[in-house]
């Protein structure tokens, strides 16, 4: 090690417990996206007491730090963190205020960011970094509570329910050419690049139907819950028509089926994502999945509001960078490291950041059980908190020292599929739709 990377790594580990106790605050006091108001300002609050100037309120619950920022237009470098959780009640550890609990890990980045900075902002360590970093940490990367997410549309609060794909629309990356991204993974070992992984749009399905008496006059209503199982089950009869390459995932909930059991049921509301590997494979299944749900409503003479936004652009696959590679050797040399590059049916949108700049990832381990289970469990903190911190700090320092040329070098040479955001805004527009279904007439707008 020279002596900066050795200054890292010893500031890290002199001030372990103070990373260890935010990572722990913030995993008993989880919260859901375009909700986390406490674990923004509990970020906020460390990044002030860094003196470093900051921008919050981005995006709902968005913060971003800056160090150096009269370096920025030589390059500028984002540690990416995440703020959500999931909605897990179960969980030994979920958040009995908000039924929420980080069984994705969002927390580690977090508390990997907030170590990264300790290190960064020493004076002798902030002098050898030749651009800006940016701290950023960023809402909603899950995506659920589809119905919560439209009404803050409606509010005009929001356009696009995944965390960076509005914080992309509002500009808030505009002052960004390159990111660090981490997630941790049940594996015991450092991973290092990125496979590819599903993108998707999301949708709100509504039946309308005609509440009755259930025993007395049941021929006098039009069922909802009906004319949704019957959508249910022709989108199930639709599955063998996905092929298997493209990784087609449709997953809807029913969260309202009906008022009391002694009425025909007269609304029922279902939310889906449709994933796929491509865009061409989830534009298909999503309109497969709007006929299903519209041959539920014509058998039963209901009426289906179907409402579609952009979910998540597909995840790109990437290069494992070498600095990442001697990042992890330095900060874990007990630990394997693996170069990652399967395919995921799950989705993120990281993948919308990278069609627009380089994003490079990796993931450490230090848990027990799988993610989006109950059994998550953090077995290592090391592992967890500490070791991302150390390859946050140090591929930053890598980057960004001796003129920044390396990291102006991966921010140069990179091919995006968009332009510019403005592409980007338009492309996801174009997925935003309401269509009213009644057998008789459809309206769409």
């Amino acid at each position: 090690m020279d002596a900066t990377e050795k200054r890292i790594i010893d500031e890290i580990d002199a001030k372990r417990e103070e990373i260890l106790a935010f990572a722990r605050d913030i995993y008993t006091h989880a919260e859901l996206g375009y909700k986390e108001f406490r674990t923004s300002g509990k970020f906020l609050e460390k990044m002030e007491a860094l003196k470093l100037p900051v921008k919050k309120d981005l995006a709902v619950t968005g913060v971003k730090a800056y160090l150096n920022p009269e370096k920025k237009d030589r390059v500028s470098l984002a540690l990416i963190g995440e703020l959500d959780a999931l909605r897990i009640p179960d969980h030994a550890f979920a958040n009995p205020e908000t039924q929420a609990v980080h069984c994705c890990g969002h927390h580690a980045q977090m508390a990997g960011i907030f170590g990264a900075a300790l290190a960064l902002t020493l004076p002798e360590v902030a002098e050898k970094l030749d651009g800006q970093v940016v701290f950023f940490a960023t809402p909603a990367e899950e995506y659920g509570e589809i119905e919560f997410k439209n009404r803050l549309r409606t509010e005009g609060k929001i356009r696009y329910g995944g965390g960076k794909c509005e914080l992309l629309r509002i500009g808030a990356f505009d002052d960004i050419d390159l990111c660090l991204a981490h997630h941790i993974a049940p594996e015991d070992a450092i991973q290092i690049g990125n496979g590819t992984g599903n993108g998707f749009v999301s949708k709100v399905i509504r039946y309308r139907g005609k509440a009755s008496h259930a025993a007395g006059a049941p021929e006098k209503g039009v069922n909802a819950l009906s004319a949704a199982s019957l959508g249910l089950q022709a989108l199930g009869l639709n599955r063998e028509t996905f092929r298997d390459e493209d990784c087609v995932r449709v997953h809807p909930i029913i969260t309202k089926g009906g008022n009391l059991v002694n009425v025909i049921p007269d609304e029922v509301v279902l939310e889906t994502l449709v994933r796929g590997k491509t865009i061409a494979a989830f534009t298909d299944a999503a309109k497969k999945t709007d006929r299903a749900f519209k041959a539920g409503a014509l058998a039963m003479g209901a009426t289906v509001e179907i409402d579609t936004v952009p979910g998540y652009l597909p995840s790109l696959a990437e290069e494992p960078l070498p600095e990442l590679l001697r990042a992890s050797e330095i900060a874990a040399p007990e630990k394997e490291i693996i170069r990652l590059d399967r395919h995921t049916g799950g989705s993120t949108d990281v993948g919308d950041v990278q069609h627009l700049m380089p994003v490079y990832t990796f993931r450490t381990g230090g848990i027990r059980g799988d993610l989006h289970r109950v059994d998550f469990e953090i077995v290592n903190e090391e592992e967890a908190y500490l070791n991302t911190a150390k390859i946050f700090a140090l591929t930053a320092y890598y980057l960004l020292k001796d003129g920044a040329v390396r990291g102006r070098e991966l921010a140069d040479h990179y091919q995006p599929v968009f332009q510019n955001k403005e592409e980007y805004i338009a492309f996801m527009d174009s997925f935003d739709s309401s269509e009213v279904y009644s057998g008789e007439s459809s309206r769409r707008s």
